[in-house]
């Protein structure tokens, strides 16, 4: 007979399963590469309205396990929470992230709470053994910049 406190338990169960078989995972080798797919999944209605944060999900051979939508906020700023991210990628088992977010504005400059967030990134990644491979910030009029092509991870 199981006692009070084992049914009060909750049981925690981490479960990631693809319908893509790895021959068929899209490969990310460049920025650009990673650009196109982030910019082929933002809504083309709402790029110009609301800041959103998205990750791509890498396994060694940086191929895409999956992307997520992390957060959706306002014109000038979205909360990103650097526990979902790494939730996500613990339980994906992927070996890195890349991370990405727009500027409704179209100002393809980092603020600077966009390099505090990638630092943050780029340390809880390497404490996981999940590298942050790049933070990129996207814009409604097709563009791009990566911190990792800038030198900036």
């Amino acid at each position: 007979m199981k006692s009070q406190t084992q049914n009060s338990i909750a049981e925690v169960q981490l479960i990631y399963r693809s319908k893509i078989p790895a021959s068929q995972r899209r490969k990310i080798s460049c920025s650009k590469d990673a650009f196109d797919l982030f910019y082929e999944t933002w809504n083309p209605d709402t790029i110009e309205h609301i800041e959103e944060f998205k990750i791509l999900l890498m396994n060694r051979s940086n191929s895409v396990l999956g992307i997520m939508v992390v957060s959706k906020g306002g014109i000038s700023g979205t909360v990103t929470d650097i526990r979902i991210i790494f939730q996500a990628a613990i339980k994906a088992n992927a070996s890195g992230i890349i991370t990405c977010h727009c500027h409704p504005s179209g100002n393809l400059n980092p603020s600077e709470s966009d390099t505090r967030l990638t630092e943050k990134l780029k340390q809880a990644g390497n404490i996981l053994d999940i590298q942050l491979l790049d933070h990129i910030i996207l814009t409604p009029e097709n563009t791009y910049f990566s911190f990792a092509d800038d030198g900036k991870l």
